[in-house]
């Protein structure tokens, strides 16, 4: 049976050993389901255990399920738009719409097991480790990796002296510490190089530049550039034009007669994101930073400003992913707002100290305030969201980390007009078992959001809860 196959493979088009031939597991399918449409003018080879594997996954209503029902459409409109013999591949240009121009081949016969005794044979994993080995004997000239999502297979791969490599194409940026961070020091040389020729004048209070010079090209729209010194600066990027580029300077959130809501920005990051919060001009901030920075706080000091005082939106929408860190209690009583309840503890905690400003009218006072201020929140869970507009909402998606790129594509498409949305997250701390940093919801929309007129980012850096919290941060 080999020998045939082997016969075959020599006879058939001669293939370009530069090409690589990448074996799928099934877990990058799962992951991304058009996966095989991701390797240019690479070959892609499914062992039929991966199609086996693939058969097993498509029942249920689980972000799972539905991603191998989608690989199976798009696996049945390559193989039917296919007229030639199987065997020689099938070439994935046309079905791809010009994304891949490598050929998807099918495993169409049996393969002898060759894996060291004592790797059982019936084990799905072993049987596409089994496939590599045999492709790797065929093709002696060429390149033939494994793709997996999985770690202990990968390192199972290596230990049989095979290629193996992770499934890149989901990962937004190799390196998270390359992430942008809406925030730019200006260099100490930078008016010597930009002050030839600059405008200046007013407008409502706040001064706007007008420079050229090296460094503009480089700038994006709501960026936050600042300069330490005699003469500081702290501005915003309104417009960039080739070399030349316009900045406004700030509104002082850290004067406590530009308080939001009873709050000042205890730094210069915080200053940068009541900024964001407060413009009426950008629809989406997305707010990075470890815990105790002061996320919540601020987007929840800025919502209620603008619903309540401002009346700029009608009221303050939060929802977050319920994934428990530790054990999960089980199925909690009541409503939607009721069972989110034990997720919102974060928003609690904030109203807490929001409405615990307002020490004129004593405890009556307060405690009518606090129901005042929580009629205006509604908490919302992630599975009802299909199909909703919001209109004039404040959105706010904490822990937005848990979040795949597809979960926060729903979310931010609930916008409808006058609607702001502002995701908060922290991802060093990713609790969802199948996401990374690099392949986080919240780092795929800081990347693909960065440079739009209506959106901003900043990442906030210091911890500005308490000096235990602030050291157990660094030291744990």
């Amino acid at each position: 049976m080999i020998h045939k196959t082997e016969h075959r493979v020599k006879t058939k088009k001669p293939v370009n050993p530069l090409t690589k031939l990448f074996v799928l597991d099934t877990n990058v399918l799962l992951h991304d389901p058009t996966s095989v449409y991701r390797f240019e003018e690479h070959d892609v080879f499914l062992p039929i255990m991966t199609l086996e594997e693939l058969d097993n996954n498509k029942k249920g209503l689980s972000e799972v399920s539905r991603n191998a029902r989608q690989v199976t459409r798009t696996l049945d409109e390559i193989v039917s738009s296919h007229t030639e013999a199987i065997e020689n591949g099938i070439a994935l240009f046309g079905p791809s719409h010009k994304l891949a121009s490598g050929r998807l081949f099918l495993q169409t016969e049996a393969i002898a097991n060759d894996l060291p005794t004592g790797l059982p044979t019936a084990k799905a994993d072993n049987q596409i480790l089994a496939v590599v080995i045999h492709l790797q004997r065929l093709n002696p000239e060429r390149a033939v990796f494994l793709v997996s999502k999985d770690i202990n297979m990968r390192i199972k791969a290596c230990a049989l002296g095979l290629e193996a490599q992770d499934y890149f194409n989901d990962k937004v940026l190799e390196d998270t510490d390359l992430l942008y961070t809406g925030i730019l020091e200006l260099p100490t040389n930078f008016w010597d190089k930009h002050g030839q020729g600059m405008e200046s004048w007013k407008r409502d209070s706040l001064t706007l530049y007008r420079v050229k010079g090296p460094l503009c090209p480089k700038l994006l729209i709501n960026e936050f550039i600042y300069q330490e010194g005699e003469q500081p600066l702290y501005a915003i990027v309104r417009e960039v034009s080739g070399k030349t580029a316009q900045f406004e300077t700030l509104t002082d959130y850290t004067h406590p007669k530009n308080n939001v809501w009873g709050i000042t920005a205890r730094n210069r990051e915080q200053n940068f994101a009541l900024n964001l919060l407060m413009d009426p001009e950008v629809d989406f901030v997305s707010l990075l930073g470890q815990a105790g920075t002061g996320k919540t706080l601020l987007t929840l000091a800025a919502a209620l400003t603008q619903v309540l005082d401002a009346k700029r939106y009608s009221e303050i929408i939060m929802t977050r992913v319920t994934v428990p860190v530790g054990e999960d209690i089980g199925f909690l009583p009541g409503t939607e707002e009721e069972k989110m309840g034990p997720w919102m503890g974060a928003l609690e905690d904030n109203l807490e100290v929001l409405t615990k400003s307002d020490n004129e009218g004593g405890e009556w006072g307060r405690a009518a305030t606090h129901d005042l201020v929580r009629n205006r929140i509604k908490i919302k869970s992630l599975n009802f969201m299909r199909g909703r507009t919001f209109l004039n909402k404040f959105l706010i998606i904490d822990e937005a980390q848990n979040l795949t790129p597809k979960q926060m594509k729903t979310l931010i498409t609930r916008a409808g007009p006058g609607t702001k949305v502002v995701c908060m997250g922290n991802i060093a701390q990713i609790d969802t078992p199948y996401l990374t940093e690099g392949s986080s919801g919240l780092t795929y929309v800081v990347d693909r959001f960065k440079g739009w007129q209506h959106s901003g980012h900043v990442t906030l850096q210091r911890g500005e809860r308490s000096r235990l919290a602030d050291y157990a941060a660094e030291v744990l």
